[in-house]
């Protein structure tokens, strides 16, 4: 099985939140903690590196050990985009990508997609339906593809995951949910 070590995590931070007044997802509080810290402690340590896709350079990131990669393209293309420069930047084998706007996150999600992928990459799929942007991305392959779907002006998460086979594990009826806008924070 492939170990946490050869994981690079890549928080997804780096949207508009139009939802949300344009506030930075990042720092955001719910239940008393800003979602990246929340996200960062749900997801805990061991990972060959830390990354999060957002716009700027904060002093902030780095104080959490976190490397901030902005989009290779510009305005906000979407978490593809943001995905495309994780993958881009990313010196392992593998990615982990997760939205720092998720209400829960799965103790050891890490090791679930691990071990489920089959060497191939892993998605995951709640009581909601598929969630594209919680996925292990095999680095070598999917740089490629997410770059050319972008390329061709196909900004879908989910027909780049199809592209890939990636394996689908299910926590059904488990929902992860999300932070997405002033209601959900209540």
């Amino acid at each position: 099985m492939i170990a946490r070590d050869q994981v690079s995590l890549g928080i997804l931070a780096g949207g508009q939140a139009t939802r949300l007044g344009g506030r930075d997802k990042a720092w955001v509080e719910y239940r008393g903690n800003s979602l990246l810290m929340r996200t960062l402690g749900m997801l805990g340590d061991g990972y060959a590196a830390k990354l999060i896709s957002h716009p700027t350079d904060s002093h902030r990131f780095a104080a959490l050990g976190l490397s901030s990669v902005p989009d290779l393209r510009p305005g906000f293309p979407g978490p593809l985009a943001g995905i495309e420069a994780l993958l881009a930047q990313c010196r392992s084998d593998w990615l982990l990508t997760m939205p720092v706007d998720m209400r829960e996150i799965p103790d050891h999600l890490c090791e679930l997609l691990l071990a489920s992928s089959a060497g191939q990459g892993a998605v995951v799929r709640d009581g909601d339906g598929l969630q594209p942007l919680v996925c292990l991305w095999p680095v070598v392959s999917a740089l490629p593809r997410v770059t050319a779907a972008l390329d061709g002006g196909d900004g879908a998460v989910h027909r780049v995951i199809a592209a890939l086979c990636l394996h689908v594990h299910d926590i059904s009826p488990s929902r992860m949910g999300n932070l997405n806008q002033p209601a959900d924070f209540e």
